[in-house]
């Protein structure tokens, strides 16, 4: 029980899939443009090698450098959770960099650390998409872990151009007393936090981070770029509360969007369609010319890839759209994509991202859990 406990921290279920038919072709159609997926492998500072995927067109324009978003998977989850980002961006010609960080998905490392460990995994990655002479801004994307491990990364480097922050939470030790009030773990308070302090002496030890250091309410108010919050009303596992701490403290430009759903919930269009005006105007994307096979109509559908099924196809010259309108006044140019072996890689793993369910199984054991732990310490 204790392992189960501290596991929920730092070794939760680790997604295993084949790239080759949970990500993007490494040659697919998109809008009636060709892209391309580049898989590499990058070294982080303790030796891992992090497995990393960039999406772009192809071929690359000549002397256009293109800016680049990075997405920032959460708990449990890998880069095949960027499926939808490169949906989103590429025909914005903003390319996608995914990666595994070190503990998850195919990446080497033995445990997630939620943010910490994460951070100097996205250092590299950023390092290297600097030293490409392709690519000019960088924005960030991050959902729950990853939202947390953009906000420490950009706390430390100001020059990233912007950053979504989905369901991030303001720091860890009140997010684990918080679940033990929403799983209804019937026991003192002071128990608990004795529970706690003995699991984060083990976390210490064994994942090489302390969990009372993840807090964002300290980088918040030294972190300037500018920042577009994301938030599901109805999320028990991470409560809309922490984004609204998090945004209180905010220093740079900021905005939120609150909209239905769970913490696991696909995320509705119109914040999809507010992800996209954000990156197109912090990042600046070059506008650039295409032909592709479309209809006008409203954006729907995204996660599926159902659009435009079954219309006509038009051709058309696709311009840049005039992106400072309201994402409720955005018609888009709708996407037919020439794709196979596309899907969520929740297909073979039952559900990839961050698994509350997971969570939720572990806290009610907790109060078996504290019963031993307490014997433990005594």
């Amino acid at each position: 029980m204790i392992d189960q406990f501290i596991n929920f921290v730092i070794r939760p279920p680790r997604a295993d899939y084949n790239p080759d038919q949970y990500l993007w072709e490494r040659e697919f159609t998109l809008a009636g443009r060709q892209y391309k997926r580049q898989d590499l492998e990058l070294t982080n500072a303790r030796g891992y090698m992090l497995r990393c995927s960039h999406y772009m067109p192809s071929p690359f324009p000549k002397e256009t450098p293109l800016p680049c978003v990075i997405y920032c998977h959460g708990n449990s989850g890998c880069r095949a959770d960027a499926n939808e980002a490169a949906v989103i961006l590429l025909p914005s010609n903003i390319t996608v960099f995914t990666l595994d960080f070190s503990g998850s998905g195919l990446s080497d490392g033995d445990y997630v650390s939620l943010g910490w460990h994460e951070r100097d995994d996205l250092k590299i990655v950023v390092s290297y998409l600097r030293s490409e002479k392709q690519i000019s801004r960088i924005g960030l994307w991050g959902r729950s872990m990853g939202a947390v491990t953009s906000l420490l990364y950009g706390a430390e480097d100001p020059s990233i151009a912007g950053m979504v922050l989905d369901s991030a939470f303001s720091n860890l030790f009140d997010l684990m007393m918080e679940l033990v009030d929403v799983y209804k773990i019937r026991l003192p308070k002071f128990t608990v936090k004795m529970a706690v302090q003995y699991m984060r002496r083990v976390i210490q030890k064994k994942a090489k981070f302390d969990i009372m250091d993840l807090n964002c309410l300290k980088v918040a108010p030294k972190t300037f770029i500018p920042a577009l919050f994301g938030h599901a009303s109805n999320d028990k596992f991470i409560q809309p509360h922490h984004s609204d701490l998090i945004l209180k403290l905010y220093a740079g430009d900021k905005n939120v969007i609150k909209f239905d759903g769970d913490h696991n919930s696909s995320r509705p269009q119109f914040y999809y369609d507010s992800v996209s005006i954000f990156f197109y105007n912090v990042l600046h994307p070059p506008q650039i010319s295409s032909t592709c096979s479309s209809k006008l109509e409203k954006y729907y559908d995204l996660g599926d890839l159902k659009v435009g099924a079954g219309m006509d196809e038009i051709p058309c010259s696709v311009e840049i759209i005039d992106l400072t309108v309201t994402s409720h006044q955005i018609y888009w140019i709708s996407l037919t994509a020439k794709v196979t072996n596309v899907a969520h890689i929740q297909a073979q793993t039952g559900k990839v991202g961050e698994d509350a369910l997971h969570w939720g199984a572990v806290m009610k054991n907790l109060q078996q859990t504290v019963r031993l732990l307490t014997t433990a310490i005594r």
